[in-house]
This record gives structure tokens, C-alpha cells and sequence, in this order.
């Protein structure tokens, strides 16, 4: 198995159960790889907030923050954004790792003002087909979400390309699967997102998706620039500290997705062993 095809088989088993996961490809890791090493610069836009729990979610942050911060060791310039409500616990994330700025929007002209040459959407609402915003359990939760999604349409447009990672169907990038979605989860059809992008990667969790990208972007420095195991504990602590909440729990602990903190580090710990193997046999 080669490295994209093993890396695949850490991130998108299937483990949440969800049948989002199953539909990456070794192909589109080697895309999404490929895209990111023609481009000099990346906006990064994550957060997601969950208004049940008037907080936002663990899920997107620490991947979005691994990748920044892989980018920029690798010599890219970065800066993470998202929205007012969720800046608190990316800030402290971020602070946490020592990882790339972050700038709190509220429109898609403040994301796209610095001109990135590669625009990175993680675990980003999208809109469904309606216009609306939908959670995993089909609710409504426009009026908490600020509509930065329209960032990937005006870059598309402009030539400029777009990355996405998500694991639920209703975020930036799973446009380019709704119609196989809407097959799979026919009950939740309407509440898919329509955003494409020019890569998606569907995966179990999407912070696994940043860990990947972070991991690989290493094979080609032959030195690790990606999450350590004991860097999962420290964000996972600031984000709670900083008021977030664990997505599917909906409550305030160190877990992402339901996965505990161990799941997490098991997966990091793998993304390395499978980088450095890859390294080992060139």
C-alpha cells in the first residue's frame, strides 16, 4: 500500500459510522498534496458554532491550526480565519501550539483582501441547496453562521483554488459529492451542502484531515512538520479552557467528535510512523 493509500485507511475508515469517510480516495490526497505545493500562500477558514451550547465546536480547530502551522514551517505564508463567535477558541488553539495568526471576519472581502493563492475550508459550514445552514442533526442554525463559505464560489471564480476537508456532508467542498451523499444519506439530502471546491477530502473526523495534510507535507522536507502526539492534549486543553464543546456530546470536554483524546494521539501517532516509513524507503 503507498502512502496515500495507508493514510487513508487512518483517516477515512469509517469509525463515526457516518459513510462520508469511505468516499476519499489515495487520488484525491495526492491532489490536495499537489495543490498545495504550487502555492506560495493560504487563507485557512475553520469554526463551527454550535448555538444549543452557545459554543463552538472542538472539531475543524486543531486541524486547521496543525496544517497553518505545517504550511508555514514549510515557508508558506498563512493566516487562519473564522467568525466572531468562534475566534476565542481558534486564538487559543493556535496560541497554544504556537501556530499562524488568527484574524477574526465577518465578511469573505476581509479572507480574500491579503489575495492567497490557495483558499483552505475545514470543517466550515456550507450552504444546502435552500440557502440555509444545517447541523448533522438537521437543524437550522443559520443565524449562528456567518456565510464565509461564500469565500470558495468568489475564489473559484477568480481562478484561485480551494481546499476542503469535512466529515458530515454539510460543509465547504461536499458539493463535489452531493449527488453521491444525497444516495447515501437520502434523509438528510436537503440539508447537504452545495459549496464545492476544486479538492474535498471527506473524512472520519475532520481534524484528521489537517493532521493527513500537516503529515505529508513532511515527506517532502524529510523532517516531521506535523502534530505531535502530546500537542493533541495541550489544544484539546485550550479549547475547553477557551469554552468549546465537543460537537456530538455537545458538552464542554477534551473530546472531538466523541473520540477521546487517545483516538486522536493514536491517529497522529500512525500519520507519523506512516510519513516516516515513506521516508525511510526512497
Amino acid at each position: 500500500m503507498d502512502i496515500f493509500g495507508r493514510i487513508c485507511s487512518l483517516i477515512a475508515s469509517d469509525r463515526p459510522g457516518r459513510k462520508v469517510g469511505p468516499l476519499l480516495g489515495p487520488e484525491l490526497l495526492g491532489e490536495a498534496v499537489a495543490l498545495i505545493n504550487k502555492r506560495s500562500s493560504a487563507a485557512i477558514v475553520t469554526g463551527f458554532f454550535v448555538p444549543s451550547s452557545g459554543a463552538p465546536e472542538t472539531d475543524g480547530i486543531g486541524g486547521a491550526v496543525m496544517l497553518g502551522r505545517s504550511l508555514a514551517r514549510c515557508g508558506r505564508d498563512v493566516e487562519l480565519f473564522t467568525d466572531p463567535l468562534c475566534f476565542t477558541v481558534l486564538d487559543a488553539c493556535s496560541r497554544a501550539v504556537r501556530g499562524p495568526v488568527v484574524r477574526s471576519v465577518e465578511s469573505v472581502e476581509e479572507i480574500l483582501s491579503s489575495s492567497p493563492s490557495l483558499l483552505v475550508f475545514i470543517e466550515r459550514l456550507g450552504r444546502a441547496s435552500d440557502g440555509r445552514y444545517y447541523n448533522m442533526r438537521g437543524e437550522d442554525i443559520s443565524s449562528a453562521t456567518a456565510p464565509l463559505d461564500d469565500a470558495a464560489s468568489i475564489a473559484l471564480g477568480a481562478g484561485t483554488p480551494v481546499l476542503a476537508i469535512g466529515d458530515g456532508g454539510n460543509e465547504v467542498g461536499m458539493g463535489n459529492f452531493r449527488r453521491r451523499l444525497a444516495e447515501l444519506l437520502p434523509g438528510y439530502a436537503g440539508c447537504l451542502s452545495v459549496t464545492k471546491a476544486t479538492v474535498t477530502l471527506p473524512v472520519d473526523v475532520s481534524d484528521w484531515g489537517g493532521y493527513a495534510l500537516a503529515a505529508l507535507l513532511s515527506s517532502d522536507r524529510d523532517e516531521w512538520t506535523g502534530a505531535d502526539e502530546e500537542e493533541i492534549d495541550r489544544m484539546l486543553s485550550s479549547l475547553v479552557d477557551a469554552g468549546a464543546v465537543d460537537g456530538v456530546t455537545r458538552r464542554p470536554e477534551p473530546t472531538v467528535d466523541g473520540f477521546d483524546a487517545s483516538v486522536h494521539r493514536d491517529v497522529v501517532r500512525s500519520l507519523k510512523e506512516a510519513v516516516s516509513s515513506s521516508i525511510r524507503k526512497r
